[in-house]
């Protein structure tokens, strides 16, 4: 799979951790590692052919003239912790193909392999009946016993049993093949508000994720983005609890009806 990996850099990393990131619930984990990508000094590391992954769906037409397909990006970033921890290198996926998931698993993997890298992360959501207004708790997976064992150290919640959907969860069970340490965070989503982009999930996890990476973030802008997304799942929780009345309720004056309808004939 080298021809699909196009390296537009030769950096010199530290045995660096992986960090890859699509889209999903909550939008967890690319919020996340937008967020990283814009507040740390990243640089180009790379990018996958998207075109042996993705098939496009159509064209764009502007001014009369039909523009090139297009394919979502898949790029490599790197970190040079100035610190004592270790490198970064963070993959982004705008999205995540319908099939190959698992060569393109493998293709994230080689990268890190390449580097050195050592230990692979994912982010995802943790959908619960958390209400919006609590403090989403995060929970921690690894890949194996040991692995899980070290995540007590950070008082993450114990999953125990569930599925990670989508290359965010695939991405560590390939690792696990490859006897390749993963842990995978996962930030408390509302079940009602599941397709809402949530950055008070994500910055929950955020904060565990730079203490075990060993980098420094300033979360600032974060927290603002968690306080104006509350309002808006807010708004759902309000819309979501008007259909959940609307569906289990009853007006008196249809039961009525009903009832007149269910009386037989010459009855008083």
């Amino acid at each position: 799979m080298s021809d699909i990996i196009k390296y537009t850099a030769r950096p010199k990393l530290k045995t660096p951790n992986l960090l890859a990131a699509w889209p999903g619930i909550g939008n967890v984990s690319m919020i996340i590692a937008n967020y990283l990508k814009a507040k740390l000094p990243f640089k180009e590391l790379g990018y996958l052919e998207a075109a042996y992954f993705f098939d496009p769906i159509g064209v764009l037409v502007r001014e009369d003239v039909v523009d090139e397909p297009t394919f979502p990006q898949s790029d490599f970033y790197y970190y040079k912790n100035p610190g004592d921890g270790k490198d970064l290198i963070l993959f982004i996926g705008d999205d995540q193909p319908a099939t190959k998931g698992y060569e393109l698993a493998h293709c994230i993997l080689d990268v890190g392999a390449k580097y050195g890298a050592q230990r692979v992360f994912t982010c995802a959501a943790a959908i619960t009946r958390i209400h919006h207004t609590e403090p989403p708790k995060v929970w921690g997976v690894a890949t194996s016993h040991l692995l899980a064992a070290d995540l007590k150290a950070y008082n993450l919640e114990h999953a125990s049993n569930l599925q990670i959907a989508g290359l965010n969860g695939l991405l560590l069970g390939v690792a696990k093949e490859r006897e390749t340490d993963g842990i995978c965070l996962l930030g408390e989503v509302p079940v009602y508000a599941s397709r809402v982009p949530n950055p008070m999930a994500a910055l929950a996890v955020l904060k565990v994720l730079t203490e075990m990476l060993e980098i420094k973030v300033d979360y600032a802008d974060m927290s603002k983005m968690a306080v104006e997304a509350s309002e808006r799942i807010k708004q759902v929780a309000a819309q979501a609890m008007e259909e959940y009345i609307d569906y289990f309720t009853e007006p008196i004056w249809e039961r009525g009806e009903e009832e007149e309808d269910d009386e037989e004939p010459g009855e008083n």
